[in-house]
């Protein structure tokens, strides 16, 4: 009784230990907000606006000055970033960067009142994936 109790026990335990690390793991950095929002360069863009953990910031054109119209569908392709009380980067200015607050109650970002965004299938820092999509999809020059 006792052998079989701890071989319940250990295949148990390695059953939640194979799990744990089994379990998906998102490695995506686009999905954190890190703090801050910096300058990024490429040789063929130029600069542009990225999160503090590198990831790109977009503007969609449909949106109007302090208003997001990416919602739903929308929203979940093209994640609102939200950089909260941090300072920009150096070369950028305060006043220039706001928070407006989306349909929904959750705090979006802007940049000289245009909301920012993420593009869920940028994955790597410095990605550019989203630039020019649809027509309507731009990197964020300072």
């Amino acid at each position: 009784m006792q052998n079989c109790l701890s071989k319940i026990t250990l295949m148990l335990f390695s059953g939640l230990l194979a799990a744990f690390f089994l379990l998906p793991v998102n490695l995506n950095a686009s999905d954190s907000n890190e703090a801050g929002i910096k300058i990024m360069q490429k040789e063929v863009l130029g600069s542009f606006l990225a999160a503090g953990n590198g990831m790109t910031l977009y503007a969609y054109s449909r949106d109007e000055k302090n208003v997001s119209s990416c919602i739903e569908g929308c929203a979940r392709n093209w994640p609102p970033y939200y950089a909260g009380p941090s300072l920009p980067a150096e070369g950028l200015e305060d006043k220039d960067f706001a928070t407006i607050t989306r349909d929904d109650g959750s705090k979006q970002t802007t940049y000289k009142g245009m909301p920012l965004y993420r593009f869920i299938k940028d994955r790597y820092p410095g990605d550019v994936f989203g630039n020019g999509l649809g027509g309507v999809w731009s990197i964020v020059k300072p």
